[in-house]
C-alpha cells in the first residue's frame, strides 16, 4: 500500500474515492454521508454485511432501499401543526406567489470535477465585490464580467437570462431569488447545483399570493422537508462522531449533508 492510497478518504476503512477521481468538497462529503448511512444500515441488520462498497459513488439497490428503511425507523418527524403552518405562510407569503416573474442576469462560476472550490469561491467573491462597487451610470462592469468570466452561454449577452419564473430555475436557486423584495446586485453569492452565481435582479413582477387554505398542503410539505433536513443532519453528525473519518470534513453546520 503506497502513501497515496493511505491518504485517500475513508469511512471506517472503506474508501470513498480512488486516486484517479477528482471530487469537489461537496461531492466527497455526499459520498461520506452515504457511506455512513450504508454502514449504519448494516449494523441495524437492514442490509447484508457483504453488501459491496459503492463504486464510483454508486451503491447497490439493496443499500439504497436499506437506507430508506433506516431513516424511516431512526428519524422522528412530527407532523407540522396547523398553527406552525399558518406562521410559516405569514412569514413566507411571497414564496407561494403564483405568476411571480423576475428579470435577471448572472455570472456563473461553475463547479466542475477537479475544480479548486476555495479558489473558485474567491474568484466569485472578487467578482461580486467588483460589480457592487461599480459607479452608477459608468461602465457596465456586470456585463463585462459576464462576458469575460461566466461559464454560462448567457455571458455572451452580458449575463442576461431574461424574465424567469420559479419553474425555469433549479429549486435551490429559486429559493434565493423569488418571494423577496431585493432589486439590484444581490449582496451574497447564490449557490446552486451548477456552481456559484453573482446575480443582479433587474426587475420584479410580484404575482398573486394565494390565501393560506389554497396552499396549505404545500406549506405543510415545506415544513416537513425542513424537519427532515434537520433530523437527518443531526443523525449524520451522530454517526460521524462514532466513526473513523479520514480525509473528509464532515463539519457541515450550514451545509446540507445529503441532497
Amino acid at each position: 500500500m503506497n502513501v497515496n492510497t493511505l491518504s485517500l478518504p475513508r469511512i471506517n476503512g472503506v474508501l470513498l474515492a480512488d486516486a484517479k477521481e477528482a471530487l469537489s468538497v461537496e461531492e466527497l462529503r455526499q459520498r461520506a454521508c452515504a457511506e455512513l448511512l450504508r454502514q449504519a444500515a448494516i449494523q441495524a441488520d437492514l442490509l447484508a454485511s457483504d453488501d459491496p462498497p459503492p463504486s464510483g459513488g454508486a451503491m447497490s439497490e439493496a443499500a439504497s432501499a436499506a437506507i430508506e428503511a433506516l431513516l424511516d425507523r431512526e428519524l422522528v418527524l412530527p407532523a407540522p401543526s396547523d398553527e406552525a403552518c399558518r406562521r410559516h405562510h405569514a412569514a413566507q407569503r411571497g414564496r407561494y406567489a403564483v405568476g411571480e416573474r423576475v428579470q435577471l442576469r448572472h455570472v456563473l462560476f461553475a463547479v466542475t470535477p477537479g475544480v479548486d472550490v476555495n479558489a473558485l469561491r474567491q474568484r466569485a467573491e472578487g467578482c461580486l465585490l467588483d460589480v457592487r462597487c461599480a459607479s452608477p451610470g459608468g461602465e457596465d462592469r456586470f456585463a463585462a464580467a459576464a462576458a469575460a468570466t461566466s461559464n454560462c452561454p448567457s455571458g455572451a449577452e452580458g449575463g442576461a437570462l431574461g424574465w424567469l419564473t420559479t419553474a425555469d430555475c433549479a429549486p435551490e436557486f429559486a429559493r434565493e431569488i423569488f418571494g423577496k423584495p431585493d432589486v439590484g446586485v444581490l449582496p451574497r453569492l447564490v449557490h446552486s447545483r451548477f456552481g456559484l452565481h453573482v446575480v443582479e435582479v433587474l426587475a420584479r413582477e410580484p404575482g398573486v399570493v394565494p390565501e393560506f387554505e389554497a396552499v396549505k398542503s404545500a406549506v405543510a410539505q415545506a415544513l416537513r422537508q425542513q424537519t427532515f433536513t434537520t433530523a437527518l443532519r443531526q443523525y449524520l453528525q451522530l454517526l460521524a462522531g462514532q466513526a473513523q473519518v479520514e480525509g473528509v470534513d464532515l463539519d457541515a453546520a450550514d451545509t446540507p449533508l445529503v441532497q
